[in-house]
């Protein structure tokens, strides 16, 4: 019984490592598809289209309704203290710093990396990876480096729609809502708030970028077992990726808090 328990624990600790040690090296080789010709403009800004257009409905509903539970949460507390006017910069900060990112990241993991994990793994089953390489054609260059681009730029520009979406939200329940002073309520923020607040929220955007769409396409491009594959390719994919997001997050936090 322990022999098996021990055997178990070493399995699932080597495969990881193995994992893990492939990821990176197709991380590798995929860094150098970037600057090589030719350059697919047209998938490039159809999976920008897909991934940030098509986002933004479920993004401006995220961040209108996290802007309207941040602002019924807080005055309770604020009010208590009478200290409501300061409202505004706290969500202001909390949004752009935190819930921004992460949420924004969680919407596109949840929408779209699972679409790339489940096309990608739909097309490795199917064989029509297979036939891009018989045919010359680079499977990594053409499916995998568009997707990844795409998503860094589109990723830190739904950000910023968050929070913008958030910020609103948070301003008209605030006010409109909750009789908190609307003059007040911009004046913390313009007294306190900084261009320069933005900056971590986009950095993260571009690191959470990266990440979810490198793990998805690498788990989605090497799917196995037929049709069932696919489902737990993509299952995989939503689940690692929105983990990464949280650790990535605390890292990056931790960064600017250090630095």
């Amino acid at each position: 019984m322990i022999n098996n328990f021990f055997y178990i624990i070493g399995k699932k600790t080597l495969d990881f490592i193995n994992t893990l040690g492939d990821f990176f090296i197709f991380q590798l080789k995929i860094l150098f598809l970037f600057f090589k010709p030719p350059f697919r403009i047209k998938n490039f800004l159809e999976q920008i289209t897909f991934i940030g257009y098509g986002s933004i409905g479920v993004i401006f509903l995220t961040g209108f309704f996290t802007g309207l539970v941040e602002a019924v949460n807080l005055y309770d507390a604020f009010h208590k203290f009478g200290i409501d006017d300061f409202m505004g910069y706290t969500i202001f900060i909390s949004v752009v710093k935190e819930l921004g990112p992460v949420f924004a990241a969680l919407m596109v993991v949840s929408r779209a990396m699972s679409a790339y994990a489940a096309e990608l793994g739909s097309m490795r089953v199917t064989e029509q990876i297979d036939a891009l390489d018989v045919m010359a054609v680079d499977s990594r260059h053409y499916l995998i480096v568009p997707r990844i681009m795409a998503t860094v730029i589109a990723m830190p520009l739904l950000i910023l729609f968050f929070d913008a979406v958030a910020n609103i939200g948070s301003y008209l329940i605030s006010v409109y809502s909750l009789d908190v002073n609307g003059f007040a309520y911009l004046d913390k923020i313009r007294q306190f708030g900084e261009l320069s607040d933005f900056k971590e929220g986009v950095t993260k955007g571009i690191v959470f970028g990266y990440l979810i769409s490198a793990i998805s396409t690498y788990i989605g491009y090497n799917t196995k077992g037929g049709a069932k594959g696919v489902g737990i390719s993509t299952t995989r994919a939503v689940v690692i990726s929105s983990v990464v997001v949280f650790a990535a997050d605390y890292v990056i936090s931790a960064f600017y808090l250090i630095f």
